[in-house]
């Protein structure tokens, strides 16, 4: 499964967002169930961010927002993300 979160940051504070998204990204990786991340910048409005997290299933999400770590790091960024659903299944199984 995988994780889309959109934040709007202006451009003068990105080069911040982007040390924050990088503390939040390392200790998301310690739990268990993660896979992968990626930070990036929309091409046609550049103050839109997506942080995009692979896990191995949605338990494995869930729970790696649980520990203290992650609430101390993670959840403050978390915090100023669009709000709109996250958790996305893969369906890529279904696709031709």
């Amino acid at each position: 499964m995988f994780v889309v979160i959109r934040f709007r940051v202006g451009e003068p504070e990105q080069a911040e967002f982007a040390v924050r998204a990088q503390a939040a990204v390392d200790v998301l990786a310690q739990q268990k169930g993660f896979v992968s991340a990626q930070v990036g910048r929309n091409l046609d409005d550049p103050e839109l961010l997506a942080l995009n997290l692979e896990w191995e299933n949605v338990g494995s999400y869930r729970r790696a927002l649980s520990p203290y770590e992650v609430k101390l790091t993670a959840v403050p960024l978390l915090s100023r993300a669009i709000d709109e659903p996250t958790a996305y299944e893969d369906l890529a199984e279904f696709l031709p």
